[in-house]
């Protein structure tokens, strides 16, 4: 699928995008605009709500924990505006509970992070999620999920290591020595 146009004409789908991560909402509405969809970004429950009633989308995509409300709290009310809305709920820690509790309150699907563009969009256009198949057996570690994100800005920053440690909230020399370390196993 990739970097592909999937929506095309004048057929520009609404993607609602609320996460608290700038950095990973920048990189997906960027990736899911090449893709032909019209994305709304929000940093919070609140905002998300609010620009969904300004413009209901066909599709959002929550993250699970984030200040304030979290995404299992804002997906049953996108759903009382439009029962039709698909939505992921995505998380950096998975567990069968929340995965449970979010298809039951009406999620299309539940994903792990790190989770790129075309695994997003495999997500919200497959049909509802089985909950046996929404975790895997062995999740990825917290550690693991930390290294491989500084790697994705880093990329993100073209290896430049202070713009890096500002993208992050994180002094420079911290960054120096996490990664000089060897990655983290899963």
């Amino acid at each position: 699928m990739s970097e592909e146009i999937l929506f095309d004409g004048d057929e520009h789908p609404h993607l609602l995008l609320v996460d608290d991560d700038p950095t990973f909402t920048r990189v997906m509405a960027r990736a899911m605009t090449r893709r032909g969809l019209r994305v709304s970004i929000a940093s919070s429950a609140d905002e998300g709500l609010m620009l969904a009633k300004q413009d209901s989308p066909e599709y959002a995509v929550l993250d699970l924990k984030m200040e304030g409300d979290s995404g299992l709290v804002l997906l049953p009310k996108l759903l009382e505006l439009d029962p039709e809305m698909k939505v992921l709920i995505l998380t950096g820690y998975s567990s069968i509970a929340t995965a449970v509790e979010a298809i039951k309150r009406g999620a299309q699907n539940y994903m792990c992070k790190p989770a790129d563009a075309d695994d997003v969009l495999v997500a919200l256009l497959s049909d509802r999620a089985e909950i046996e198949n929404l975790v895997p057996e062995n999740p990825i570690s917290v550690d693991r999920l930390q290294w491989e994100h500084i790697q994705r800005v880093l990329n993100e920053n073209d290896g430049n290591i202070s713009a890096t440690a500002r993208a992050l909230g994180m002094h420079r020399r911290t960054l120096q020595r996490k990664l000089q370390k060897r990655p983290v196993k899963r």
